[in-house]
């Protein structure tokens, strides 16, 4: 496979050299550049070039030192540790490889360090206050049509191929409706990963990294994902990256040259996981399994990552950082996180807060079963003794309660019952709040279409989520009643957002073309998240919920004075709620105001709630 510099590396492509030559730079040396003051002092250089392991290495900067020189099995790589002073100041210096007889120069790179921008270290993360939009790149805006067919890039762009083509969103596509996403009320953006997917097919979603420090040129450029980050910041959005530590793609260019034959799991023989997740807190699983788990491959185009090689450990953990650091990142979602080394990852999820220490980050742990999913948050005491730092997990227990919930009967085990209970799993999470809930993602059915195209029950489902202590996250196109299968179709719960692209007769963006029912979606959905960013209880306010009665659940967010009550009515017939039962959570309330209808009402002994309906109530 041919590979592509970084820009980074291009600007050093060629160097001076002895007798007025030129001198090639090695044809990957990984991180490209870094940054002056950060809190971890070593860095870690890995280089790749033919035969460069038997090299010289010399360099020359106050307040760098050369401190290991490493070969690797493959005497194409070298690893360099370098020693950085905590006062060393930005600039470059020349990396130079000599020959280690004639002292020749064979290879040589400028490196740079780099002006940290300010406060950097202290940048805050995603938390309860936020609302996420997740997005897929590929399926959500095409703004530049020139990048759709790269020269050395396969898989080409094919509109009426759901499954597997490319479609041509990009980047440009995402900054060119920044102020949609504002409006909508969207706080954080989470698209799927966008580093360069440079193989045969299906390579849209972007879980399949062939280079760890390139944006996919079909997206963009590493400068355009920058600007796209900084043009979201200055409208009150953040950008979440994801993060997939556990494996690569099958054509990334390590697969042509190896760096050390433990460098993936099972020695590079593909050996399929059989995803069983529950081996690594069961006290009763087979040691072999728990290796199957974290050392099997997804699929044999997808080879998995052994991180018990501390070269590779070192150079996930750093590669990390310089996209937090680079592109001004302001969390991270983690892709498969439990399928990579448990070791690892206490010392990944260590190292990024220690040098962030408010940042954010979220893993996956795609398990109904909350204690599966508590073993990887921070202050959560494990039986075996494993730590970890991870401040969030995506909340797949709850998703998978909500989502029956809400579809199916009520009675005394289903329906808001069982919402109800599900509740009780909290004592498990050290920071609930931070645990976030979803209303759908890329990898299963949209809601509208598992609650039978009931926009009611998608209302009142959305408001839940956005009312109870988790830090919501909405799917793009629920706000207009996107349709999939119901049962699990990639491509059907991935179509385009329409307006995306030139040709599309429907634009969501503006509202053309969309029916009553779309319309009335997204009016609800911006309603409820921008009344969102300023409801402070709904942020961190305590739970009080009443058992479920009915059809009708009531909870309530106490924070201080202010108290939000919410209503859920599943029932098809408006119903009166007498307060006295509820007066734990209203106390000495006289007067509401419905913050989605906006009108203000004094209270009374009861509560009339519509039919099939989310009631959100601010009590004064």
């Amino acid at each position: 496979m041919r590979h592509f510099l970084p820009a980074a590396l291009l600007i050093s492509a060629l160097q001076p050299a002895f007798a007025g030559g030129y001198v090639p730079a090695p044809q990957h040396l990984e991180p490209p550049f870094w940054w002056a003051g950060m809190r971890e002092t070593q860095l870690q250089l890995m280089v790749h070039a033919p035969k460069i392991a038997g090299s010289k290495v010399v360099l020359q900067y106050p307040g760098v030192r050369l401190q290991k020189v490493q070969t690797l099995p493959n005497p194409n790589y070298l690893v360099l540790t370098l020693q950085l002073s905590p006062t060393v100041r930005p600039g470059s210096f020349a990396i130079r490889f000599l020959h280690p007889e004639t002292r020749q120069e064979r290879y040589q790179y400028q490196y740079r360090l780099l002006q940290r921008e300010p406060q950097s270290a202290q940048r805050q993360g995603f938390g309860a206050q936020d609302v996420i939009l997740n997005l897929v790149p590929d399926r959500f805006a095409n703004g530049n049509p020139d990048n759709d067919r790269i020269a050395g890039y396969p898989d080409h762009v094919d509109r009426s191929d759901d499954g597997g083509a490319r479609h041509g969103g990009d980047i440009a596509g995402i900054r060119a409706h920044l102020d949609y996403i504002q409006r909508m009320g969207y706080t954080m953006i989470w698209p799927t990963p966008m580093l360069e997917n440079n193989m045969p097919r299906y390579s849209y979603h972007g879980y399949a990294a062939t280079d760890l420090y390139r944006i996919d040129p079909r997206f963009g450029s590493n400068e355009d994902y920058r600007q796209l980050v900084q043009a979201a910041r200055q409208r009150g959005i953040g950008m979440i990256q994801d993060v997939v530590l556990n494996h690569i793609g099958s054509h990334h260019w390590w697969m042509q040259d190896m760096p050390a034959p433990d460098w993936l799991g099972f020695q590079g023989k593909f050996v399929p996981t059989r995803h069983a997740r529950t081996t690594l807190s069961d006290r009763y699983a087979a040691a072999a399994d728990r290796e199957n788990f974290s050392y099997g491959w997804f699929t044999d185009t997808m080879p998995d990552l052994n991180q018990r090689n501390p070269v590779l450990a070192t150079y996930q953990i750093q590669n990390t950082i310089w996209w937090i650091e680079y592109a001004g990142l302001s969390g991270l979602r983690v892709d498969t996180y439990s399928y990579s080394d448990p070791a690892f990852l206490a010392r990944w999820s260590a190292s990024i807060l220690r040098e962030y220490p408010h940042f954010s980050m979220v893993g996956e742990e795609w398990s109904p079963q909350p204690l599966v999913v508590a073993r990887w948050l921070r202050g959560y005491r494990n039986p075996d003794g494993y730590r970890s730092s991870m401040p969030s997990m995506m909340d797949f227990p709850m998703q998978d309660v909500l989502r029956q919930a809400f579809s199916g009967n009520e009675s005394w085990n289903s329906g808001f019952n069982s919402l109800y209970e599900a509740l009780v799993a909290d004592q498990l999470y050290p920071q609930p709040e931070r645990m976030v809930l979803f209303d759908g993602n890329h990898d299963i059915s949209r809601i509208y279409s598992v609650f039978d195209k009931d926009a009611a029950l998608v209302k009142m489902a959305l408001a839940y989520i956005a009312t109870i202590p988790r830090t919501p996250q909405l799917y793009y196109g629920t706000e207009i009643l996107m349709e999939s299968r119901k049962e699990r179709d990639d491509g059907a719960a991935r179509r385009d957002f329409p307006g995306g692209w030139a040709e599309d007769k429907v634009n969501a963006f503006t509202g053309a073309g969309l029916s009553d029912a779309q319309q009335d979606m997204q009016r609800y959905v911006a309603r409820l998240l921008n009344w969102r960013k300023t409801a402070t209880a709904v942020h961190k306010g305590r739970m009080l919920h009443f058992s479920p009665e009915d059809g009708i659940y009531c909870y309530f967010r106490i924070l201080g004075k202010q108290t939000v009550m919410v209503v859920l009515n599943k029932n098809t017939e408006s119903r009166e709620l007498a307060l006295a039962r509820f007066a734990e959570g209203t106390g000495q309330s006289t007067q509401a105001t419905d913050v989605i209808a906006g009108r203000q009402f004094r209270l009374e002994e009861k509560l009339s709630v519509p039919a099939r309906s989310a009631t959100i109530l601010e009590l004064e």
